[in-house]
């Protein structure tokens, strides 16, 4: 007790909140709770059931490193009851090479949703080859529980490897959805997406859709970075482009309000850095919603176990204390 009054003591002066510091989006309430138990229920989302309404965004596959990454994420998300999206798996359509990196339903149960991930590109050719069932084939051998088509025209325009869209992402998102029973779930990569472009996909039968906003990883500025080496281009400025997380539920909630939607389910994601960001967005939400973050759990799945572990129950805990004592202001 006596070391802790003397923290107190030490830190008094530079523990100071400034009034222009606050975050006006709740009304802090703290008489009404107790602390929280730890207890979270479960719910059904992505067709199957999380505890936690945390998703690891996609992120890394066919590196030395990433069948390490993965199969951390896959244990966390098991044991904590957190949805996950796979890298890209484009490597295994044609080649098993990679597989052990993304096989990873065995480290997180049956329980909780886990998709593979293809390109717009990759989709666009399986259609146009008319093998389609590719796909399938691909979720059906990891064990997924659907496919997330990642959309990234602008990543793929700078990169130098890129492939040519030859037919716009909604409509190839159409044609595939029509020729297969998969859950799919369709997300940006770094930028997010406009009015016109949610209210197309919100049109259509999709599990969910994933944000993929700006302020999180942009694929388009690290591409840029690949190519320049760091220095400035005339594309630049592109990297800037897009919309934010809060923008993307905003539009969200406006189309909701004029006009059913098939699909009905978001992955808030792209600079969700902590949990009263995205706590706030999936309440503010009018679909049902889980908040997305990828590098941060990127970061803390590099080493051991135990260092992921540590962080998803301070998430945890951080959430049990938003549920009971924040009230989001809408």
């Amino acid at each position: 007790m006596t070391d802790r009054k003397k923290d107190h003591i030490d830190l008094a002066f530079s523990s100071r909140t400034e009034s222009t510091e606050a975050d006006r989006r709740f009304h802090y309430e703290p008489m009404l709770s107790a602390h929280h138990d730890g207890i979270f229920k479960d719910f059904k989302f992505a067709g199957k059931s999380m505890t936690l309404p945390i998703w690891v965004s996609s992120m890394t596959g066919g590196t030395q490193r990433a069948g390490t990454i993965n199969r951390n994420l896959a244990t966390a998300c098991g044991e904590f009851g957190m949805g996950m999206g796979l890298g890209s798996c484009r490597s295994l359509l044609d080649d098993n090479t990679h597989f052990p990196d993304f096989d990873v339903r065995q480290y997180m149960g049956d329980s909780a949703p886990l998709y593979a991930n293809l390109g717009i590109a990759q989709v666009e050719k399986l259609i146009a080859t008319g093998t389609e069932e590719k796909a399938e084939s691909l979720v059906d051998k990891l064990k997924a529980d659907g496919l997330i088509i990642h959309i990234n025209p602008l990543q793929e325009a700078f990169q130098p490897e890129g492939d040519v869209l030859k037919v716009p992402p909604i409509d190839t998102v159409e044609a595939f959805s029509s020729k297969t029973n998969l859950r799919i779930i369709v997300k940006e990569v770094g930028q997010g997406m406009g009015p016109a472009s949610m209210e197309r996909l919100l049109a259509l039968p999709l599990e969910a859709i994933e944000f993929g906003a700006l302020g999180g990883t942009n694929f388009s500025k690290l591409e840029l970075s690949r190519v320049a080496g760091g220095k400035s281009s005339h594309f630049d400025a592109f990297g800037r482009i897009g919309h934010t997380a809060a923008e993307m539920t905003t539009f969200v909630n406006e189309i909701v309000k004029k006009s059913s939607t098939n699909c009905q389910q978001l992955i808030i994601s792209g600079g969700i850095t902590n949990v009263p960001d995205g706590y706030y967005l999936i309440q503010q939400s009018k679909l049902k919603a889980v908040f997305g973050m990828g590098s941060a759990f990127l970061k803390h799945a590099m080493d051991d176990y135990a260092t992921l572990q540590a962080f998803v129950n301070q998430l945890k805990k951080a959430l049990g204390i938003a549920q009971n004592y924040l009230r989001p202001i809408y």
